[in-house]
């Protein structure tokens, strides 16, 4: 699967998915954040820890999320939800695992009070840490209406 992340003008970008089981998708502009588009993070995060059961693995394997709507007109009527359904614990866990990298990579407080315990160890926090320094600096060179492709 192929994921271009396209940088649109006013901090928005764009996201085309290629080459999935299922119809071509797209997000349409999005507010990008301050580093990088959060799809972009899942991406970097869930590939540094090898999860092939997260949002992108269950989108490789049909399922599509809010917003994101088909190419073309597609015959495809499978909606994903039975993907979602066998794998949503897996996506669910995938997200906090992405944000807590993030949250660790960003600076934030990654202990105190309403916290939680880390659904990551160190090792992991260094492999991602330096996949998101790494992601952030590509993100940084697109030009405006330039595209980051991420293959999954």
């Amino acid at each position: 699967m192929e994921m271009s992340f396209r940088k649109l003008p006013d901090n928005q970008h764009e996201i085309l998915v290629r080459d999935r089981r299922g119809p071509d998708v797209r997000l349409p502009a999005q507010p990008t954040g301050p580093a990088m588009p959060h799809d972009l993070v899942h991406a970097v995060v869930e590939s540094a820890l090898g999860l092939d059961d997260g949002f992108w693995g269950a989108v490789a394997r049909g399922a599509t999320f809010q917003g994101f709507e088909p190419v073309g007109p597609s015959r495809h009527r499978r909606s994903g939800l039975k993907v979602l359904r066998r794998g949503g614990d897996a996506v669910l866990a995938a997200e906090l695992s992405v944000n807590w990298a993030y949250r660790v990579w960003s600076g934030l407080p990654a202990s105190g009070r309403g916290v939680g315990r880390p659904p990551l160890g160190e090792a992991e926090l260094a492999r991602t840490g330096a996949a998101l320094d790494e992601a952030a600096a590509r993100w940084a060179a697109v030009p405006e209406g330039g595209s980051l492709v991420w293959r999954w």
